[in-house]
């Protein structure tokens, strides 16, 4: 079987005659949050890449969104979303994670590269991104779908991202499409950037309940940050797609929070210890002799929710970037 093609090897060009750029942006493969943050000489380094959609005949500096993919990577709606948005005069980086790393899908298998891993290339590619000729560093928003979500929160959180780009950069806005928030800082202050959660009440892929305690946590620590629950819908309701079931995902959505020291260090659920070892997978194993792993979960849509989220994002970005 022939190897499947790499987004960056792809010709994409929407119908408003936006053409994908792509860039190459220099990034990392911690093995945990506490490598990306204490030991970062460690890290092993790789180049992941993505595509910039430009505004046809743009000419001052522009706003951009980074769309960042779940478990499933690049999906038609992440380039709908981006092609909305450059509809709207906001540039889009549609990232990807995968490709360079030899990844095809983390379904079934989320430890194949650390979450701080995809932490670490969203918050690389806001460093990118804001030295650009073309955007203005000033408004950068990022838009993560699931892995993608918990990978833009993780990247707006100043004790992480300051650690991969200079503090003066920060993004304006992000927007958590169905985020995992298994994995929170326990100082999660993300300065001036909004925080956006939407997430769906029938979601078992993540849970709702520990999305709105980290909204909580993040407004207790004086950010501007909200949640919207959609009532019926499921994990990535905003593709255009029948909701199917997907037999291989390894999900355990009830599993106690991994919290994260100042030094990137977990604290172990059961232990309340912080140990620099513990990694994702130490984590992952806890929650499945514990009882909270779950073979198989739920993505799709039903009814007018993908237009539903269009709107959503829309709005969202519109007021924070164009405003």
């Amino acid at each position: 079987m022939a190897p499947l093609q790499r987004f960056r090897d792809r010709e994409v060009v929407f119908a408003n005659g936006a053409r994908g750029q792509t860039l190459d942006v220099a990034s990392a493969s911690p093995l945990n949050y506490w490598q990306a943050i204490s030991d970062a000489g460690a890290m092993p380094r790789v180049t992941v890449d993505g595509k910039l959609f430009l505004p046809v005949a743009a000419k001052a500096r522009l706003p951009v969104v980074v769309i960042v993919p779940g478990s499933l990577s690049i999906a038609p709606s992440h380039l709908k979303h981006a092609e909305a948005l450059v509809g709207m005069g906001i540039a889009a980086f549609v990232l990807d994670p995968f490709g360079a790393r030899g990844v095809t899908s983390t379904v079934a298998n989320q430890a194949q590269f650390s979450f701080a891993a995809s932490a670490y290339d969203v918050a690389a590619t806001v460093k990118v991104l804001a030295a650009h000729p073309a955007i203005d560093p000033a408004r950068i928003g990022l838009q993560g779908h699931s892995r993608g979500g918990s990978a833009v929160l993780t990247a707006a959180t100043r004790r992480f991202c300051e650690t991969v780009h200079d503090s003066s950069i920060a993004p304006r806005a992000v927007l958590a499409a169905y985020p995992w928030c298994g994995h929170q800082f326990l100082d999660p202050r993300v300065g001036t950037t909004e925080i956006r959660v939407v997430i769906g009440d029938q979601d078992d892929w993540v849970s709702p309940q520990q999305a709105q305690g980290y909204v909580q946590a993040l407004r207790l620590a004086g950010a501007t940050a909200s949640i919207r629950i959609v009532a019926g819908a499921e994990h990535s309701f905003d593709r255009e797609e029948a909701i199917q079931h997907i037999a291989e995902a390894s999900v355990s959505p009830a599993a106690p929070t991994g919290y994260i020291d100042q030094g990137g260090a977990f604290v172990h659920p059961t232990l309340g210890a912080a140990d620099p070892g513990l990694t994702d997978r130490d984590l992952a194993v806890y929650a499945l002799k514990a009882g909270y792993g779950v073979r198989g979960a739920t993505i799709g849509s039903q009814g007018d929710q993908p237009s539903l989220f269009r709107e959503e994002m829309t709005g969202f970005f519109r007021r924070t970037l164009l405003s």
